[in-house]
């Protein structure tokens, strides 16, 4: 390991700590559950690992079949974008079909009581 840090590696070092910072504040405010806080230090880890030893990315890109470290995390990187892309999708949409249940039956529910009030009326008289 080249004892001497590079801008680049100082630069993307402490936005990986930053990243990590928010994730455990996330799951110590109980946003995330462990899983996921797992998963999301475990990922920022390795990234941070990654900068200081970047022949590691190269090992994994050559078992994959990838000329260079770079594009295997590059190709990685688009797949899981357009994953977490879907997955934005498909709970957008759940949401979008609670909130129109939602509206459903609060339109129902006052309906039915401006159908009563004027029978309360009458009945007042």
């Amino acid at each position: 390991m080249n004892i001497f840090v590079l801008p680049i590696q100082l630069f993307l070092s402490l936005f990986l700590l930053f990243a990590i910072s928010r994730v455990f504040l996330r799951f110590k405010e109980g946003t995330i559950s462990l899983g996921q806080f797992l998963f999301w230090c475990g990922l920022w880890l390795l990234a941070l690992f990654s900068i200081f030893y970047p022949d590691f990315s190269n090992y994994w890109a050559r078992l994959l079949g990838i000329g260079r470290g770079a594009d295997a995390i590059l190709y990685t990187s688009v797949i899981a974008l357009f994953y977490l892309v879907f997955r934005l999708h498909v709970l957008l949409e759940n949401v979008n079909y609670e909130i129109s249940k939602l509206v459903r039956e609060v339109a129902l529910l006052s309906q039915e009581q401006t159908r009563r009030q004027p029978q309360k009326q009458k009945a007042k008289r």
